[in-house]
């Protein structure tokens, strides 16, 4: 059989580009239609429950369908649905593996962004609209991996279930965090999961191409102030005001200064991120001067600065109803993020913090989650990217926010970050996440169905 020409020009030897992996011309046609076509379907969840997922499920559930797998569909709210199905491995004894990925969005508004948020375009070799990295692009590069196994009649070593959740981008409630509280049979045998946010190109400076692969993820610990005083007319003397000391534990909480606690993950990033810039550093050692090292480390310290500390930062204020009274209540919310090992250590600041004039309390929490980075499985991440990326260096990292992982560790399984992406020099792919002109280039998905194959068939 003769060569095909692949999207974008490229040529496919048979049975895919080096002769033994099943990505054909059609995944590499497939995972680009996928993503543009999950764009068009609207999934924006504004919180609260204001979000239907339910069309995007069924598409995706169409085409594992259309690939002999059965996948199963389950809401605990009517429209926010989860699609569910496992693919048979060859080795019985083997320990499952999950692949999952959220079908919600965050909002976008179209007269922010160059082209409509929810367009789909494919212009000048790139996906736009909202989703295209944050995480429509890993969904459709799962169904174009799946269904070319099906034509290549390829089976893994190890079962894989595939899970595509609702509410990732708010609580999580109706999405991952209620299969695994729900249906955690679904997820027999699952020990390692793999999702957003890795294995995408972080250009460093002249010369040096990284590729972090997620191995923790700090906690959230979304925070709910309130103060109460005596409402009254705002002519009067006051001391009992609700916004003034609401205010003043606001102030001190976006003002605090939180000390360095280091996990083994974020150890290992700065190791090697010390390596690789020529660093003669030791980030093991108990005296480490971590902000002096980051200081060094030139555009890699965003992979790592973000997570050596918690954090707190004011985000919402609501109080008052007319200028002229006082209100005899203040409420303010918090965007907290936890290091593993430290949750004891922020509660405490906070009280302190908040003082006894505001009452505190957990608006949302999840656990924070560290991953071995010297596991096999992390070994075998890094061998699938440095395959298709021999240029780059894979480096652990810890993500300052939160993925699913969260609501599946409940369950046992230890989550990574892989959602491969090789990106050109300017992409800011931080900048994507939630920003306005989210897009991803074709080549990326190209990239990323070569990636996840190999890693699911190696795993």
């Amino acid at each position: 059989m003769a060569d095909v020409t692949a999207p974008g020009g490229r040529t496919v030897p048979p049975g895919g580009r080096d002769g033994s992996t099943p990505v054909d011309a059609v995944a590499l046609d497939e995972v680009v239609t996928f993503t543009s076509e999950l764009i068009r379907i609207d999934t924006t969840n504004r919180g609260g429950g204001d979000c239907r997922e339910r069309p995007a499920a069924e598409y995706a559930a169409e085409r594992l369908a259309a690939a002999g797998l059965e996948p199963t569909l389950l809401e605990r709210t009517p429209g926010r649905t989860n699609v569910v199905a496992r693919i048979e491995g060859t080795d019985p004894s083997a320990e499952a593996l999950l692949v999952h990925g959220h079908l919600d969005v965050v909002p976008a508004e179209a007269a922010d962004w160059s082209t409509h948020p929810f367009s789909g375009e494919v212009r000048d070799g790139v996906v736009w609209g909202r989703g295209a990295v944050d995480m429509k692009n890993m969904d459709a590069m799962i169904l174009a991996v799946v269904r070319a196994w099906a034509r290549a009649g390829v089976r893994p070593r190890r079962d894989i279930v595939i899970a595509f959740t609702a509410d990732e981008e708010a609580s999580a409630a109706d999405g991952s965090g209620f299969l695994a509280d729900e249906h955690p049979g679904l997820f027999e045998g699952c020990t390692e999961g793999i999702s957003e946010s890795g294995a995408f190109t972080f250009h460093a400076g002249p010369g040096l191409t990284l590729y972090p692969i997620g191995a923790g993820e700090r906690g959230t610990a979304w925070l709910e102030l309130t103060a109460h005083g005596r409402a009254g007319h705002g002519s009067k003397v006051n001391r009992n005001n609700a916004v003034s000391a609401l205010a003043g534990a606001v102030a001190r909480i976006g003002e605090h200064d939180w000390p360095v606690r280091l996990t083994p993950t974020v150890r290992a990033a700065l190791g090697e991120l010390a390596r690789l810039h020529g660093l003669d550093i030791d980030a093991q050692a108990p005296d480490l001067d971590v902000d002096a090292l980051i200081n060094k480390l030139g555009p890699a310290a965003a992979l790592v600065e973000p997570t050596v500390r918690n954090s707190t930062n004011p985000t919402m204020l609501d109080a008052g109803y007319k200028v002229n009274v006082i209100p005899g209540h203040a409420t303010a919310f918090i965007d907290g993020r936890m290091m593993p090992g430290a949750e004891d250590e922020f509660q405490a600041t906070i009280d302190r913090l908040t003082g006894p004039d505001v009452d505190w309390k957990f608006h949302h929490r999840e656990v924070p989650l560290q991953a071995p980075v010297d596991s096999p499985t992390f070994a075998k991440l890094r061998a699938a990217v440095e395959r298709f990326a021999p240029e780059g260096h894979v480096v652990p990292y810890c993500m300052a926010g939160g993925t699913d992982a969260k609501q599946f560790s409940r369950l046992g399984i230890t989550g990574y970050g892989f959602a491969p992406l090789k990106l050109p020099v300017g992409f800011d792919y931080a900048a994507m996440f939630h920003g306005v002109d989210e897009r991803v280039p074709v080549e990326a998905l190209h990239f990323g169905v070569d990636v996840l194959d190999h890693y699911l068939r190696s795993a």
